[in-house]
């Protein structure tokens, strides 16, 4: 499984997630909460304490590389984001198949294909710029380090934000999970699924660095969700 590492931006630093982290992912999971809805974020340094516990657990299981979101201008924390559901594919071919679980000595394997998630930002860190360059860094890495073959993502069918921000990277709308899994709401949600290839990471990055060189003009008009991840129902518009 892939060891602890940073990623250094411009304007954003991703860095392993760690227990020292805890005070300072409070704060800035405690500014306005609005944008929360659908998105699981700690309240409180207790809550905060946990949440990284249950993060580096799933590190050491090797099922995510979790890191705390670092404003550069400030040094501050103003959120996370993580890799997770790291899938293997190397080594000889065995039945029944064993999806997510490296071949040969795990400190030395990288995944084929992983999922990009778990991310939220502080309310003041929203629309900054940082969540877009973020994105890059590790799409950057998983493309051009580790060589995968596919990066995914995901979003609540009803959070319009995250999904008009998903698709902004370019990612390609797979479609919608109908009563996929149950919601932070507790409501029974559906799943937006999206995935970046190998063979587009060169389009998306062009993509991604042209609005990030862009961000000191006016912002280009959102995308239209896919018709891919559309027709699913009204809820998905009157959410």
């Amino acid at each position: 499984m892939p060891v602890p590492f940073t990623l250094i931006g411009r304007t954003v630093r991703l860095e392993p997630l760690a227990e020292h982290h805890a005070e300072a992912l409070a704060e800035a999971g405690a500014e306005d909460r609005t944008t929360y809805a659908f998105t699981p974020v700690p309240h409180g340094r207790e809550a905060a304490r946990e949440y990284i516990a249950r993060a580096l657990a799933d590190q050491a299981a090797g099922r995510s590389v979790p890191f705390a979101t670092v404003a550069v201008a400030d040094n501050r924390v103003v959120g996370s984001t993580r890799f997770q559901e790291l899938d293997y594919w190397q080594g000889p071919v065995v039945w029944p198949p064993t999806p997510g679980v490296p071949f040969g000595d795990p400190l030395l394997a990288v995944p084929d294909a992983a999922e990009i998630g778990a991310t939220w930002l502080s309310a003041k860190a929203q629309g900054t710029g940082i969540n877009t360059e973020a994105k890059l860094l590790m799409l950057r890495h998983a493309f051009e380090q580790w060589g995968v073959q596919r990066i995914s993502l995901r979003a609540d069918a009803r959070n319009l934000r995250s999904r008009a921000a998903i698709e902004r990277l370019g990612a390609t709308c797979e479609g919608v999970r109908r009563a996929h899994s149950r919601g932070l709401d507790g409501v029974v949600r559906s799943t937006a699924f999206y995935s970046i290839l190998d063979e587009e990471w060169p389009a998306v990055r062009d993509i991604i660095e042209l609005r990030i060189a862009a961000a000191t003009s006016p912002s280009a008009p959102d995308r239209t969700l896919a018709p891919e991840c559309l027709g699913h129902g009204s809820s998905l518009l009157t959410a």
